[in-house]
């Protein structure tokens, strides 16, 4: 039993819906379970649409419509006719969408969030499923939200792991093709949930663990896991070799490549994680097990965007001391503010903030009762694991430092954008 998963530039357009059946039969398909993310920037467009409902701008109609376009367009490209089923899956879906808003009572923006968003998932499959079965890969499709059960904990939901295995083995066939969705599942009232953005890795290692799969391979527009994002770095190079400790490291870090959680259950079972280019699958890509050394061994470049760099510093000169911190840190967690880095004084601290959820500023108000506070938004968080001197020197070229920190192996830095 093997696990795939397509991230949404890999289902961007109807050649990269071909693509899939190209990989399929360089790879081999039998005994596979497929997960699928939304198509290229659906889930962007479907978070556009809640901020326009919540808003009341009757634009959202208008949103949704010209994300039917671009569905409908993949589709026409896809399939010979319009008189195949899909066509009216896919009109169902969208008519769904509309009166699933029209319906909806409530104000909470992560509730209205994960049941608007997961459309995006739900339409890639179906096109997905009935494009494979249009060319002899017959395939089950599987809603994922009827298989893995969460709490209520809506865009960043926690697993009942015993449950959600349970219904897996009940489900899935592991004879045959199936095709299921990433990102997605619901809690114990049936409400759909999400796991976090970019979790349709973690649904693959959460199938993987559950069905106690061979192998993971997610399919990127990248050749594996490399020293660093292309996009951001020169001259980055192919890591052939990963270990699990060392993919958790990195992931942990920001790097975009792993989503975070995908290996802890991976490395529970000894499950291989592999990353490779969809555009070339016969190649090797990057290998995830455990304990391979890194190879090539070399400084691992990670950028995090979009911080906020927060120092606290006590009123009256008193120390911060334990019991000050843990009073800090019992406010991350109750307005769900994620942690990338921390560095201390007798009189200050100072973190570097993740505001996913967009509660920054209540955290602010609220520390401002205690605490002198100073903040930087919109800085850049910069890591390098395994550094060389030479590789923060080239780093630090140019940037506005506001902090840096440097461990046995991971060297931080926080700068203006």
């Amino acid at each position: 039993m093997r696990v795939f998963k397509f991230g949404g530039a890999s289902v961007k357009d109807a050649n990269a819906v071909k693509n899939v059946v190209h990989v399929l039969q360089t790879t081999g398909y039998s005994n596979v379970l497929i997960v699928v993310s939304a198509m290229g920037k659906t889930t962007n467009a479907l978070e556009k649409i809640v901020a326009l409902y919540l808003d009341q701008d009757a634009d959202y109609k208008r949103s949704i419509q010209n994300l039917k376009q671009y569905h409908f367009e993949i589709l026409t490209s896809l399939f010979d006719h319009k008189q195949h089923p899909v066509f009216k899956k896919a009109e169902n879906l969208f008519n769904d969408l509309e009166t699933t808003l029209t319906r909806n009572k409530s104000r909470q923006y992560n509730y209205i969030y994960d049941q608007v968003v997961s459309y995006g998932e739900l339409l890639s499959t179906i096109i997905i499923s009935e494009y494979l079965n249009n060319n002899g890969f017959a395939n089950e499709w599987l809603d994922a939200r009827e298989m893995i059960k969460t709490d209520n904990s809506y865009r960043d939901a926690e697993v009942d792991w015993e449950h959600t295995q349970q219904i897996i083995l009940d489900t899935v066939n592991k004879k045959t093709l199936t095709v299921t969705q990433g990102f997605i599942a619901s809690d114990q009232n049936n409400f759909t949930t999400t796991l976090g953005r970019e979790g349709s890795d973690y649904t693959a290692g959460i199938f993987a663990y559950c069905l106690g799969a061979d192998s993971v391979s997610i399919w990127k527009d990248v050749p594996g896991v490399l020293n660093g994002d292309p996009r951001v770095f020169e001259n980055t190079k192919l890591l052939s070799h990963v270990s699990y400790e060392e993919a958790i490291e990195l992931a942990f870090y920001g790097a975009s490549v792993i989503h975070p959680k995908t290996i802890q259950p991976l490395q529970r079972k000894e499950i291989p994680l592999y990353v490779k280019s969809f555009l070339h699958p016969d190649t090797e890509g990057t290998s995830v097990k455990k304990g391979q050394p890194l190879d090539p061994y070399m400084p691992c470049y990670i950028v995090k965007k979009n911080q906020t760099l927060v120092s606290l510093s006590s009123i009256d000169f008193s120390f911060i001391v334990e019991e000050n911190i843990s009073d800090i840190f019992k406010l991350f967690h109750q307005y769900h503010i994620k942690v990338d880095l921390i560095q201390n004084s007798a009189i200050s601290f100072s973190v570097c903030l993740d505001d996913k959820f967009n509660h920054l500023e209540d955290l602010l108000n609220t520390l401002k009762a205690r605490f002198k506070v100073a903040y930087n938004k919109n800085v850049s968080l910069y890591t390098i694991r395994h550094f060389t001197d030479d590789a923060i020197v080239s780093l630090e070229k140019n940037k506005e430092i506001l902090l840096k920190q440097i461990t046995r192996e991971t060297y931080q830095m926080v700068s203006k954008e």
